[in-house]
């Protein structure tokens, strides 16, 4: 059975820093491509950050600069280092793990929220 559990949520003040993790387990995870989503109340799901097998990441605008997506597939775990943290950054974030080869996979964790308020 797989399994995408997140950590590292929580408050934070506007410019502070978070380090969100995502442990994988019952996949081969160096085959899948990795990414972090977020969701805002009253929003759709946004794609944040991208990371391929072999560490090639891709960002959305409002994150390039600030954060920083990597793995380890020794692990089996993602990140997802926020820092400068603003107020729109709040959402639950997610992991979600994709395997486009046949046949394709699509995996979800439960999410994690982060909150930025002063």
């Amino acid at each position: 059975q797989v399994q995408l559990v997140e950590s590292g949520g929580g408050l934070i003040q506007p410019g502070g820093s978070l380090k969100l993790s995502c442990a994988a387990s019952g996949l081969t995870f160096d085959i899948y491509v990795m990414k972090w989503y977020r969701q805002a109340p009253g929003k759709g799901r946004e794609l944040v950050a991208t990371i391929t097998p072999g560490g090639i990441t891709d960002y959305q605008d409002s994150a390039k600069g600030r954060f920083t997506i990597s793995r380890d597939n020794s692990k089996n775990m993602v990140y997802l280092q926020m820092n400068s943290l603003r107020p729109e950054d709040t959402a639950l974030y997610y992991c979600n793990a994709e395997k486009r080869a046949v046949p394709p996979r699509t995996y979800w964790g439960q999410g994690t929220q982060v909150t930025v308020s002063s």
